[in-house]
This record gives structure tokens, C-alpha cells and sequence, in this order.
């Protein structure tokens, strides 16, 4: 099939790196594709963001630069059009952005399908942590999209829940959660040798979190329980990524007198990775965002980490508590400090989950080939329903 697939990502980051694989997927798959987005996005860095619209976000006021949202649509849609136009996709996939019309007006103009990649409940998101000015086009933003795409694509059923609390049908709702592409986390070190080669003795026991670090967060955690228990354990904690709080995460190593017990690998190219992950004995997914569907929890998977967790319905989607992985109650303190003590004196209990860890990419089918197969067996159901439609 031809496939176009539709954006506006300023930023190359998580949801870079989701758009950019189900691309590569569909590509490795025989399909014919377009990338249609911002010009700004091919010129970006991953890690990096585009400066213009960082310089435009911070000058404006928000009520203002939500309304250029809404503006840009125009641009949008010229060059989506004309890139339809030329291509002749079969079905346009959009990665849903509030304010992001777009793709409906040439769904409507054009009578192509249209998916929608919902990753978070955009409206929700940005009125509690961007400031979102105008709610009420916000929220009516959102309906209006979910309600008149042809199919809705969230990536949790935690979400699937939302999306269908917004009046979208249950039979235009599909889950189709992140993934793993094996190969590129196929050639990773094993456990030792990763550990070698970034310098760590292989005894030491590594807890490792991969992200972007802002604020106090549970890496500063990490560091408290290095500290608490450094007489007893060879401890050592590894995050594969940077942020903000990076000084601040160095600072308080220093002052808990195990600065050389933390290692901040800074920002890390997509290929890179697997090498940092493949160190961790443990491998933290501190705290998630309950509608979420973490990527760095398919590469724990991949690279079979055993894995620390909150209890939450959305990786409950993923991971049986003891099975292929430990699950604390987010609410209780100290909760996740028991399931590492519980790790770190189980060599055993670490393999065995590791390995279950694994497995649950083949049981779950949590690759980014798989994402692709769905997409292009819904799309094609619903051309043939148009087909259907048209010689009636």
C-alpha cells in the first residue's frame, strides 16, 4: 500500500522515535511511504527541539500561542494536500496533536482513511502541566478529532477508556501499544561485557534508569538507596540520558558521598542505547504517567532487565507482578526501595525475571513490525468498507 504518514513534531524525542519506527516497520514491510511534517523535524537532533518554536512559546502569551496552533493548520494543510496530491496515498496515519485539523479537512476534501496515533490525552496533559489557556476549544479540539477520524490508535487501554469517554465508538478504537525493534537491540553486550566496557567492575550491582531527568525524581532516590546501603552492597546507579536536574543529581551524589557511584551517560543516539541498558542489573521505571506506554519499558524487555515498576493499570497491560517483573504500590513509601533490596540480594530472582522480561516481547508480539502488520490490516478494512460504500 501507499501510506502517508502525517505530523507536527517539532521535537526529535519519544515521540520521535514511535513515528520513526512504524515508519522503518512499514518501509521494511514493502509498503510505499511519506513522511509529511514540519521541515524543522528532518533538521533536528534527537534530544533536540526546534528553537524557533521554543523562542516563539516562551514569547507569546499562551492563550496567544494556541491560537497560532490553530493558525498553522493552514500551512498545514497545503502542504499536506499537495503532498496527496503527488503520492496518492491509499490511507493517511496522523499522530494525533491538539489543534492538529489537518489531516481531517483532507480526510473530508479527499475521502482518504485516516488512523490516529493517540498517544496521551493531549488536552488533559496540557491544561495540568503546559498551562493550557483556552480549555474549552482545547477540549472541544480533542472530541472533535478522536470523533471523526476513521479509526483511533491509543497506545494503552487505560487510554482506550479515555478515548471512548469522548463519545468514540468501542469498534473504532484499536490498542496498539509502543514497541521494540529486536534488531537494533539484537547485537547488545551481554551483562559483564556492557559492564566492562563502561568502566564498571562486573561484580557491581547496577541500577539503571533511562530518560530525561527535570526536578527532584526518584534517580535522586536511587542515589539515597546507594548511599543507605553502600556498606553491604557494591552499588551503582546508571542513567542513560540527561535533563535539567542533572547538576542537581551530582550534587546530591556528593553530598551522600557516593559520586562515584553515579554515572549520567548524557544524551544517547537511538543505536546506542542497548549498550547502556544492557549494564543494568535492575533496570527503575520510577514512576509512570497512568495512561502511558513507556518505551523504555520495551527496551528493559528486549534486553531482558529485571525490572522495578509502579503497580498500575497501564503496565499491568504488560507486567505480571513476580512473573516479568516487581511491582510496588506507588503510594506507599519506601515501597519501591523493598522490591531493589528484594533484587539486589537475588542473583537468581534478577535472571529469572529477565528472562520472562524477554520472553513477554514474543508473547505480547511488542514489536514495532507487529504495530506495523495492525495498521495495515485496519487501513485496509476500512478502504475496502469505503470501496463497499461507494458501489452502493
Amino acid at each position: 500500500m501507499r501510506i502517508l504518514l502525517h505530523h507536527r513534531i517539532a521535537s526529535r524525542d519519544g515521540q520521535a522515535v514511535h513515528l520513526e519506527e512504524l515508519h522503518a516497520a512499514l518501509k521494511r514491510q514493502g509498503h510505499e511511504t511519506l513522511l509529511v511534517g514540519p521541515p524543522s523535524f528532518e533538521a533536528t537532533g534527537f534530544g533536540g527541539s526546534s528553537s524557533l518554536v521554543d523562542g516563539i512559546k516562551k514569547m507569546l502569551p499562551g492563550a496567544v500561542y494556541e491560537l497560532l496552533e490553530v493558525a498553522y493548520n493552514v500551512k498545514a494543510w497545503l502542504r499536506l494536500r499537495a503532498a496527496v496530491k503527488a503520492f496518492k496515498p491509499d490511507f493517511i496515519y496522523e499522530r494525533f496533536s491538539l489543534f492538529l485539523f489537518a489531516g481531517l479537512w483532507v480526510r473530508r476534501a479527499m475521502g482518504l482513511p485516516l488512523l490516529s496515533e493517540i498517544n496521551a490525552p493531549l488536552f488533559e496533559e496540557r491544561a495540568k502541566n503546559d498551562g493550557l489557556k483556552l480549555h474549552g476549544l482545547g477540549r472541544w479540539a480533542q472530541r472533535m478529532i478522536w470523533n471523526n477520524v476513521d479509526h483511533c490508535l491509543p497506545v494503552t487501554g487505560v487510554l482506550a477508556d479515555m478515548v471512548a469517554g469522548y463519545g468514540v465508538p468501542r469498534e473504532r478504537i484499536t490498542v496498539i501499544p509502543n514497541g521494540i525493534n529486536p534488531e537494533r537491540f539484537g547485537a547488545a553486550p551481554d551483562l559483564k561485557t556492557a559492564k566492562t566496557a563502561l568502566g564498571l567492575p562486573p561484580e557491581r550491582i547496577v541500577l539503571g534508569f533511562t530518560g530525561f531527568v527535570r526536578g527532584w525524581n526518584a534517580v535522586h532516590r536511587l542515589i539515597d538507596f546507594a548511599a543507605l546501603h553502600r556498606d553491604k552492597y557494591d552499588l551503582h546507579v546508571l542513567l542513560v540520558g540527561d535533563g535539567p536536574a542533572r547538576q542537581s543529581l551530582e550534587d546530591h551524589a556528593a553530598k551522600k558521598g557516593v559520586a562515584d557511584r553515579l554515572t549520567i551517560s548524557g544524551v544517547v543516539e537511538r543505536d546506542d542505547v542497548a549498550r547502556w541498558v544492557a549494564a543494568f542489573d535492575v533496570a527503575v521505571l520510577p514512576g509512570v504517567t497512568h495512561y502511558a506506554s513507556p518505551l523504555k519499558l520495551f527496551e528493559y524487555l528486549q534486553l531482558g532487565r529485571a525490572i522495578v515498576a509502579p503497580d498500575s493499570a497501564n503496565l499491568r497491560e504488560i507486567l505480571t507482578d513476580g512473573k516479568n517483573g516487581l511491582l510496588f504500590d506507588p503510594r506507599r513509601e519506601g515501597a519501591m526501595e523493598e522490591a531493589l533490596m528484594t533484587l539486589i540480594g537475588d542473583a537468581a530472582l534478577r535472571d529469572r525475571l529477565g528472562e520472562a522480561a524477554k520472553q513477554a516481547i514474543i508473547e505480547h508480539s511488542l514489536t514495532w513490525g507487529r504495530n506495523a502488520e495492525r495498521v495495515a490490516e485496519i487501513a485496509q478494512r476500512l478502504i475496502a468498507a469505503k470501496r463497499g460504500l461507494r458501489r452502493r
